[in-house]
């Protein structure tokens, strides 16, 4: 089973792969021979050109591309969240035969089996992003994300802290997609911290609602305000992805007071840093997605022409408040 390293070693990591790019454009330039061939890596995932989150990742994919000279390309879908056209993007990269197909696994059901098709052929294929449940049964070589139990659970632990002292709480979770891998995991761990809070606080009324809030802003914006219209004593809103910003943009034209509901997600993206520098948003985490497209080409660089094994890397759990948030935004701009 591949190691997963921590965030530290990742660092370690990454300055090595500049290194290693840097020697091999100086032995080019100094004559000396150098792969004949450009590694060629397709990234394929569940998302479209409009989520933000999603052009983070694109970003650090596009500098490893650079920085080792591989011949690169993302497929998007084009509907978002649709793994319908995330399998056939897949299929059209196996026929273009790479040396590396970078995937999410968002749905072990529909891309385990591509997952199969590809590493038949030869091609390695690195998760990134959405690990299979299956784990190494999915046949990927690596997993370059975030651990999703454990980041709902650090969200909720640090966001119960800003609750009121006294008085009912009321909670909910937007499932952002029901069933999918990352999002009903993010829900366990958020929950799990609940349960926590729960248990410590014996005496108080205690609620939490799950709602599928969907991955559109539009449709999360409608569905999360339909239930705050009906439960307007709502504490807390927990998205599983970056979508409660669409919900902080209802309150703030409504004229809500920033922070009469607590606003709490995942993703360091522009939409988000926007609101909590307005107080809406009060913690997010960033999972890392310069690292989830960077580390996967620095991997299959090791291994096709290091003869390296894959590892597996946790690309991040830290919960940021609006300071940390607008400097993980800054340094990747």
């Amino acid at each position: 089973m591949a190691r997963m390293i921590s965030r530290e070693e990742v660092m370690k990591v990454m300055q090595n792969a500049l290194a290693t790019a840097l020697a091999v454009a100086a032995l080019g330039a100094g004559g000396t021979a150098v792969a004949a061939d450009p590694l060629k890596i397709v990234f394929t995932h569940h998302s479209s050109v409009s989520n933000s989150f999603w052009r983070g990742v694109k970003r650090g994919f596009d500098q490893a591309c650079t920085d080792f000279g591989a011949d690169c390309k993302m497929l998007f879908t084009n509907t978002e969240g649709s793994i319908a056209d995330q399998v056939n993007n897949m299929r059209t990269a196996i026929a273009t035969q790479p040396d590396a197909i970078v995937t999410a696994i968002a749905d072990d059901a529909a891309i385990c089996p591509v997952v199969k098709e590809a590493t038949d052929l030869g091609i390695i294929v690195i998760a990134s992003n959405v690990d299979a449940l299956s784990g190494d049964d999915c046949g990927r070589a690596a997993y370059v994300g975030q651990n999703f139990i454990d980041a709902g659970e650090v969200l909720g632990s640090e966001t119960v802290k800003l609750f009121p002292t006294e008085g009912p709480i009321r909670v909910l979770l937007g499932i952002s997609a029901p069933g999918g891998n990352w999002s009903e995991d993010r829900a366990k761990g958020i929950e799990n911290a609940l349960e926590a809070y729960k248990s410590a606080n014996p005496g108080r009324e205690i609620v939490v609602d799950r709602i599928d809030s969907g991955t559109d802003l539009a449709v999360v914006a409608e569905r999360v305000t339909a239930y705050y219209d009906a439960h307007p004593d709502l504490t807390a809103y927990f998205d599983m992805g970056m979508w409660e910003a669409s919900f902080a943009r209802v309150l703030e034209e409504r004229g809500i007071p920033a922070g009469k509901v607590i606003l709490a997600g995942f993703d360091v993206i522009p939409e988000v840093v926007d609101y909590m520098e307005k107080g809406y948003i009060q913690k997010v985490v960033n999972q890392g997605p310069f690292l989830q497209g960077y580390l996967p080409v620095v991997q299959v660089n090791l291994m096709k022409n290091y003869y390296q094994s894959a590892w597996s890397v946790d690309s991040g759990r830290g919960v940021f408040d609006i300071e940390g948030a607008r400097a993980a935004l800054e340094s990747f701009k």
